[in-house]
C-alpha cells in the first residue's frame, strides 16, 4: 500500500474519532448560535437521526460541555417537558473568545496615562480577591499542621487549582516548588510583566517567605515554576538556578539588602544543637 493510500488506491478516510469530534463541535456551535434546543431539533439541523446526535449529546454531557434541562413549552400545553440541551460555561470556553485582546488594550492605556507603576497597581487590584480567598484556604489548612511554608504550598496549591491555576506543590532537598500548569493571564502578561510580580509577591505573602520564580509561561516556560527556600542548615543550602528575567533585578536589590551570612561555625539562633 502506498503512503497515505489505502489498498484500492483511495485516499484514506478520516477517523471516527475525528468525525465525532467535528459533529460535535458543530452541535456545540448550534447552541451557541441558536440557543438550548432538543435532540430532535439538533437532528433535523444536522440532517441526521435523533438516535445519532444523541450519542453526541450524550458524549457532550459526560465531559461538561452540556446539560440536560427539562423545560416546559407555552405551546405544548400540558404535555410532558422537553428535554433541552444547554451549554455550560466549560462548553462556551471552548470558543475563542476576545478577552486577551481587551486586557491588552485595557492596559496599554493605563501604561500610557500612568505608566509601569499605574499597571503594577491595576495588577496588584486583580490579586486581592484571589489572595483573600487563597489566605483563608491556606490558614485553614495550616492550622492543623506545621505552617511551614512548604506545608503551606501544599495548600495554597489546592487553592491556586480551585481558580483554575492547575497547582501542584512538592518538596526538593533546598525547600519546596509550587508549579502552576496553566495561567489565565499568560498572553497578557507576556507583555506586562508586572502581573507576574504582583503574583509572585502574593505567593510569597501566603506562604510567609521570600520566593524566587524560575519559570513562567508567559515567559515561554511551560509551566510557572516558584522555589520557596527551606530552613538553612549548615551543609543543605540551594540557591535557585536562572530565574526568570523579570526577577532577575528584584532578586539582585533583595540580595543586596541583606547581611552577609556569618562564615563561622558557632549556631546563631537559641536552639539547642545535638552534639554530633
Amino acid at each position: 500500500m502506498e503512503s497515505g493510500r489505502t489498498v484500492d488506491g483511495a485516499p484514506p478516510r478520516p477517523s471516527a474519532t475525528a468525525d465525532d469530534g467535528r459533529t460535535r463541535d458543530r452541535v456545540s456551535a448550534l447552541l451557541l448560535e441558536h440557543g438550548p434546543q432538543t435532540a430532535t431539533e439538533l437532528a433535523e439541523r444536522l440532517s441526521v437521526s435523533p438516535a445519532a446526535v444523541r450519542r453526541h449529546l450524550d458524549a457532550l454531557v459526560a465531559s461538561g460541555r452540556l446539560e440536560e434541562r427539562l423545560s416546559r413549552d407555552l405551546h405544548r400545553g400540558r404535555g410532558r417537558p422537553a428535554r433541552r440541551f444547554h451549554l455550560t460555561d466549560a462548553g462556551r470556553s471552548a470558543f475563542p473568545h476576545a478577552y486577551d485582546d481587551l486586557a491588552l488594550t485595557a492596559l496599554r492605556y493605563v501604561a500610557a496615562s500612568g505608566g509601569p507603576d499605574a499597571v503594577r497597581a491595576v495588577a496588584e487590584q486583580q490579586l486581592a480577591g484571589l489572595e483573600a480567598r487563597a489566605s483563608s484556604a491556606v490558614e485553614l489548612a495550616v492550622s492543623v499542621s506545621s505552617g511551614a511554608p512548604v506545608d503551606r504550598a501544599q495548600a495554597l496549591a489546592a487553592a491556586l487549582t480551585a481558580e483554575g491555576y492547575a497547582a501542584t506543590a512538592s518538596a526538593i532537598s533546598g525547600g519546596g516548588q509550587l508549579c502552576q500548569h496553566h495561567c489565565p493571564v499568560a498572553h497578557v502578561a507576556a507583555e506586562f510583566p508586572q502581573l507576574c510580580e504582583a503574583e509572585t509577591a502574593v505567593i510569597g505573602r501566603l506562604v510567609g517567605t521570600h520566593v524566587q520564580r524560575l519559570a513562567t509561561i508567559a515567559h515561554g516556560d511551560g509551566i510557572c515554576t516558584t522555589h520557596i527556600p527551606g530552613p538553612l542548615r549548615p551543609g543543605n543550602r540551594s540557591t535557585p538556578a536562572r530565574p526568570v528575567p523579570g526577577e532577575r533585578a528584584a532578586h539582585r536589590s533583595l540580595a543586596g539588602s541583606r547581611t552577609a551570612p556569618s562564615t563561622s561555625t558557632t549556631p546563631t539562633n537559641d536552639r539547642e544543637r545535638t552534639p554530633a
